[in-house]
């Protein structure tokens, strides 16, 4: 009887610490499910700026590219430039849409943070803030990224694809196996770790000397969610290049 009460006691403890949040949200009721609904509104704004952005940048092609088209033609390049130097000539076509949807999403969410005042918009409970900024985002990201790799591998290579995890020799499959779990979570917990602490110490500083630390620490915000865009899309696009090689 003891015993029973102590587990129950523990099973407590456990769904109260599950249930911990940082700050308030707001939610939305979808059947059974609650979703943050402050990250799925910023999301939707990321998105609908991605979608809108090649509308408009190629609506008037030219063959000397001019403006908008231009602009697009070179983060196009660049994600091309970006895919094939971490997967090779042979194999970074088919999975630049992908790298390349990614970066966007990743890039345009962070500068939302850094760059528009998502906290003036009021909500009932909670706030506004750069998708990316909540752990959901990232982890959904990485998700995806740890499904396109073994599905990279699978489609290159067929069933030889998991004799990795028994190379150099069948004693370490547990140690190749957990890497398989440790590549995503690396990923995600970066990103939001990054661009949490980015919006929490720029939040901080302003709070404490308003009128003069905005203009100096925006373009240290764009720097860093830029560079956490471009840390996130090249670890990707290594992680599906090595699932294609014919070695490790």
């Amino acid at each position: 009887m003891y015993i029973e009460q102590l587990r129950i006691y523990e099973m407590d403890d456990l769904y109260q610490v599950s249930s911990v949040e940082v700050g308030q949200h707001s939610y939305w009721q979808i059947g059974d499910f609650q979703v943050h609904a402050q990250v799925l509104v910023t999301s939707w704004v990321v998105i609908a700026l991605l979608l809108a952005s090649p509308i408009v940048g190629t609506r008037n092609l030219q063959t000397i590219p001019t403006g908008s088209q231009n602009f697009i033609e070179y983060v196009l390049e660049f994600i091309r430039d970006l895919t094939r130097t971490q997967m090779g000539e042979e194999e970074y076509r088919p999975r630049v849409p992908f790298i390349g949807t990614m970066f966007s999403f990743i890039f345009v969410s962070n500068w939302s943070g850094a760059s528009f005042p998502w906290r003036i918009v009021q909500l009932p409970h909670g706030e506004l803030a750069a998708p990316t900024n909540d752990i959901n985002t990232t982890v959904a990201l990485a998700s995806l990224t740890s499904v396109a790799h073994p599905y990279a591998g699978l489609h290159k290579r067929g069933f030889s694809y998991f004799g990795k995890y028994i190379q150099p020799t069948p004693v370490p499959p547990p140690i190749n196996t957990s890497e398989d779990f440790t590549k995503p979570l690396s990923l995600s917990f970066r990103l939001f770790g990054n661009i949490s602490a980015d919006e929490l110490v720029v939040a901080v500083l302003v709070s404490l000397v308003p009128s003069i630390v905005p203009v100096p620490m925006t373009p240290l915000g764009l720097s860093t969610s830029a560079i956490q865009a471009l840390i996130f899309a090249t670890l990707a696009a290594a992680y599906i290049g090595e699932s294609t090689e014919g070695h490790h």
